[in-house]
């Protein structure tokens, strides 16, 4: 299992080829991408801890520790590393708000094992019966609705410091249209480090104290995470948790799409691994929740960096997630993350949560899904408006919040409009994908 065999002659990849999961470069080589992936996903696995209050050093932690699970379930077959998943955002601040930080995890920890028993189900079913119950026009509304949720709090953000927020919002988006590559895929993490440095030469010139570093000289260097233990004994614990539940769409999403586009890179035989991806992601989840960490996920960031270097070899992910674990065991650096001024927060969110509601979005775009029929138009329309407005219903201490509600509605309209469009013989049910007109990507020729 731990046994790669050496790519060519161990320093360059020929054009063309690639280093297959089971390859390696020379050890020099291999480490060098390894943090170089640490890179890459440390922008957005921050960021989430950060948003949500959560220790950066346990995330950072468990984000290494659930990589290198991954790699062991999967059987080192399939290259990824679990960063902290956005998903998570909206639910687990809801959740804090209305039963403390164990009422979130313990949020945590159900998506975790309900992923988990999903991915058992795929290793020996398949994922056909995912696409039924969750169509494009379905998934795509959820995703989007989870993005379009979180829209409140960026603005509570910007708007304590407008300025800094401005500077990192145009810096975020300046990075990715004028680098290609890997500088344009960490845009956001650059855009922070800019604000951030915007944000410390305002507090120097105008006095007013925008960023405390006490905490930051305070923390020592070397020292264990903060843990905290997932609560499941109080009633506000089982009325949160149905508002994480739809997360576990997301991250189904998420982990196939990331086995889907390994395989088209490498080799087809990595689709069989959905079902352990699924599964360990699960694990990695749990095991995050259960002890203060943030959920996990598949990173997009990651593959992009695979794509750009050709290199696939699992080898390159246990030198990204031992040294997670490494920083994770200093304090004055998650300390010095703690510092991130609101109005950089606020620019930076503006953009993300944003793109996460375009995701959902582009998966209607890719699917084609037909919105000249009623029964897609209510589905997406009536889960938007539900999350972006943070419709609640609450009996007694019960309370379902705007992306549960949204994510229901999605699937219900969808499933009994279909079923009674097509009884009646409308025409209002989902009709398929719209057939191509001309070239996909372009203008008919």
């Amino acid at each position: 299992m731990f046994r790669w065999k050496l790519h060519g002659n161990g320093r360059t990849v020929a054009p063309g080829a690639v280093v297959a999961p089971g390859e390696r470069l020379n050890w020099g080589a291999t480490i060098a991408i390894g943090l170089q992936h640490v890179i890459a996903m440390f922008g957005a696995t921050f960021l989430v801890p950060v948003l949500t209050d959560f220790p950066v050093s346990t995330t950072l932690l468990f984000s290494g520790v659930g990589t290198l699970l991954f790699l062991l379930v999967t059987r080192n077959r399939l290259p990824s590393y679990l960063g902290s998943s956005f998903a998570f955002i909206a639910p687990v601040t809801a959740a804090t708000a209305t039963g403390g930080t164990g009422s979130a995890l313990a949020g945590i920890v159900a998506v975790g094992i309900l992923l988990a028993i999903i991915g058992v189900v795929v290793q020996f079913v398949g994922l056909g019966w995912v696409d039924r119950v969750m169509p494009p026009v379905v998934a795509g509304a959820i995703v989007a609705l989870i993005g379009f949720n979180l829209a409140p709090v960026a603005w509570s953000n910007f708007q304590k410091q407008p300025l800094p927020g401005t500077i990192t919002l145009v810096a975020v988006i300046l990075f990715s249209v004028l680098f290609r590559g890997f500088l344009g895929r960490i845009s956001i993490f650059l855009g922070v480090i800019v604000g951030y440095v915007a944000t410390v030469l305002i507090q120097a010139a105008s006095g007013e104290t925008l960023i405390d570093f006490a905490p930051v000289e305070a923390a020592p260097w070397v020292g264990l995470p903060h843990f905290e233990v997932a609560n499941f004994a109080t009633p506000q614990t089982w009325s949160v948790i149905a508002m994480f539940l739809p997360v576990v769409l997301v991250l189904v999403a998420e982990n196939v799409g990331h086995v889907r586009g390994v395989a088209a890179m490498t080799d087809a035989t990595a689709n069989r691994s959905t079902g352990r991806a699924l599964i360990a992601d699960g694990v990695a989840t749990t095991l995050a929740g259960t002890f203060g960490g943030s959920g996990t996920t598949t990173y997009g960031e990651n593959i992009g960096v695979m794509a750009a270097t050709r290199v696939y070899s699992t080898a390159v992910y246990w030198v990204a997630g031992l040294t997670a674990i490494v920083l994770s065991l200093s304090p004055k650096i998650g300390a010095v993350f703690n510092t991130i001024p609101a109005g950089v927060l606020g620019g930076v969110t503006t953009a993300l949560y944003g793109l996460i509601g375009i995701i959902g979005i582009k998966i209607w775009v890719d699917n084609r899904v037909d919105f000249s029929r009623p029964v897609n138009q209510y589905t997406g329309a009536v889960a938007l408006v539900l999350a972006i407005a943070g419709f609640t219903m609450q009996w007694g201490d019960f309370q379902l919040g705007a992306i549960v509600l949204g994510a229901v509605a999605a699937l219900l309209i969808y499933h009994l409009g279909n079923a009674i469009a097509r009884a009646r013989k409308t025409g209002a049910d989902d009709g398929g994908p719209i057939p191509a007109v001309g070239p996909l990507g372009g203008d008919p020729s």
